[in-house]
């Protein structure tokens, strides 16, 4: 005698409904898990230039969706060597050490140089002409003490969620750090408060 063969397990359509919900809630529930963990991200950390990665591309000048840039140039004064010829004022071959437009290297005319002694002279980075275009940077690096380096200034960036310039960044120099802890520092750590920081690298931003 042949058994009586078993009919085919079907899915009902209030099943397959119910399953479809129940997927569909967990796909939700993981969407806004996930939106909620990259908000909270965003909201404590900014991001900020590593400056032992930058290699000077010159993007931040112009990828950045502000105009002029977020990210401006630092002077570290502490290892500053106050030179006469400086590498990140001068342009290669200057005719003259003078501060004539046409011996600097700066397109916009950032870097302010001013007499102490001699022969010792002081640059400092006059922020609202900076465009980070780091030209001054690339040669301060080649050529002299390297205390000039880039820096996102976190007054003015928008933290935006895909950062235009981290995206084109080639050396991978762009990163987020802890809201608390905005800069990064060069050559010393950078303290908790935001402001000592930028007055202790660089006393002319702030004062």
């Amino acid at each position: 005698m042949n058994p009586t063969p078993q009919a085919p397990n079907r899915t009902n359509r209030f099943e397959f409904l119910r399953q479809g919900a129940v997927r569909l809630a967990a796909l939700a529930l993981g969407v806004i898990g996930g939106m909620s963990l990259f908000g909270a991200r965003r909201k404590n950390t900014v991001w900020q230039i590593d400056p032992m990665k930058c290699v000077q591309c010159e993007r931040c000048a112009t990828e950045c969706v502000l105009s002029p840039s977020a990210v401006k140039c630092v002077q570290s004064y502490p290892i500053c060597g106050y030179c006469q010829l400086c590498f990140g004022y001068f342009q290669p071959n200057a005719p003259q050490l003078t501060s004539a437009a046409e011996n600097q290297l700066c397109p916009t005319g950032a870097i302010e140089r001013l007499f102490v002694e001699e022969p010792y002279w002081e640059y400092n980075i006059i922020e609202d002409a900076c465009i980070g275009c780091a030209k001054c940077v690339k040669a301060c690096e080649m050529f002299g003490n390297a205390s000039f380096y880039l820096q996102v200034r976190q007054d003015i960036c928008l933290n935006c969620n895909n950062c235009s310039i981290a995206m084109k960044c080639p050396s991978g120099a762009w990163e987020r750090i802890p809201v608390d802890q905005p800069y990064k520092l060069k050559h010393q750590p950078a303290p908790t408060n935001a402001v000592a920081a930028l007055k202790k690298e660089r006393p002319a931003w702030l004062a």
